[in-house]
């Protein structure tokens, strides 16, 4: 959702304020969610939505390949999914008299992976090269990914059965970790109001779709927007506060956020000024983005988890006691 007092000013952030309109038309309340997808989009990072089902998580990432022209792919995990049918498998031509790739659904601009941890732990661990490098290798031979590529992961509350919990390499992959929450009566009428509406055929007009020369050269302004010294010193502050830096923090984290928490807030700080029409980031850029992009990076001790601090709330701790300056 753009900021009231920051019109974007260049075509392309124009482009992607007509592209975030018309994927909020396609949802109710879930405008800070519809941000952080387009964060995600145009900094090349990868993101985790976590919901319980019902809440549109599907339909967000569906709605956002709508407004783009890049190839989409959707895989449903099941327990029984098996790394190949992610990546792909070598397959015998006899014809040819040679072994032939199939391209998985992974080689997709975007990849819906949809309730990934209903995956196995082998197929997670397959989507590990993919998200890291762009690319995959089968067979001993590699293969480059699209370029762009961003996977958007949805899973279900850990503990809901039949659900295998992410490894922390794995969460460490994602760019920024969402959760949504139930509706409030107010957007639950809307809901079934747009349903409606949807269902005679009353849908919108979408906006032209971005192509991939609109994502990379955002990507590119992205990149330009200015980050202070201190705003940059600011970001360091609050990731290492986890490993030793202050003193009541640290005693409830086992594993602090690793150096790739820092570069995921700071690009993501870029993001969501650019999206705003700004050319510079702000304290309030990274405070609106820490609890997403540092909270699944944390892991609490034993203790901690026991008296019920969460990850987020340790986040929410950090963003009180330490300030900007």
């Amino acid at each position: 959702m753009l900021d009231e007092a920051s019109t974007p000013e260049t075509p392309e952030q124009q482009r992607f304020a007509a592209l975030a309109r018309s994927v909020e038309a396609g949802l109710i309340g879930r405008q800070p969610l519809v941000e952080k997808l387009l964060v995600g989009l145009v900094t090349g990072g990868h993101m985790l939505i976590e919901g319980v089902p019902g809440l549109a998580k599907t339909r967000a990432v569906k709605l956002l390949a709508g407004g783009l022209d890049a190839s989409f792919a959707r895989i449903q995990c099941t327990p029984d999914l098996m790394p190949s049918d992610l990546t792909g498998t070598s397959v015998f031509r006899p014809g040819q008299g040679d072994f032939e790739f199939v391209e998985g659904p992974i080689f997709h601009g975007l990849v819906l992976v949809d309730e990934i941890n209903r995956a196995p732990p082998k197929v997670q661990s397959a989507l590990l090269e993919a998200m890291g490098e762009g690319q995959v290798t089968v067979a001993g031979q590699t293969y480059g990914l699209p370029d762009p590529f961003m996977v958007v992961a949805t899973q279900n509350p850990i503990e809901h059965e039949g659900t295998f919990p992410l490894p922390e390499a794995q969460l460490d992959r994602f760019m920024l970790h969402s959760v949504v929450t139930p509706p409030g009566p107010e957007d639950e009428r809307a809901i079934l109001d747009l349903v409606e509406q949807e269902a005679i055929g009353g849908e919108a007009d979408a906006p032209m779709p971005l192509s991939t020369a609109d994502v990379l050269a955002a990507r590119k302004a992205v990149a330009n927007v200015h980050v202070s010294p201190a705003l940059k010193d600011y970001i360091v502050r609050l990731v290492t506060a986890t490993r030793g830096g202050d003193a009541e923090i640290s005693a409830l984290v086992e594993h602090p956020v690793s150096p790739r928490g820092t570069l995921s807030l700071a690009a993501g700080a870029r993001a969501l000024a650019w999206l705003r029409g700004r050319d510079y980031a702000t304290p309030e850029d990274v405070r609106e983005l820490a609890p997403d992009a540092l909270s699944h990076r944390l892991i609490l001790t034993w203790r901690a988890s026991a008296d019920g601090e969460t990850p987020r709330g340790v986040v929410d701790r950090l963003l009180t006691k330490i300030e900007a300056l």
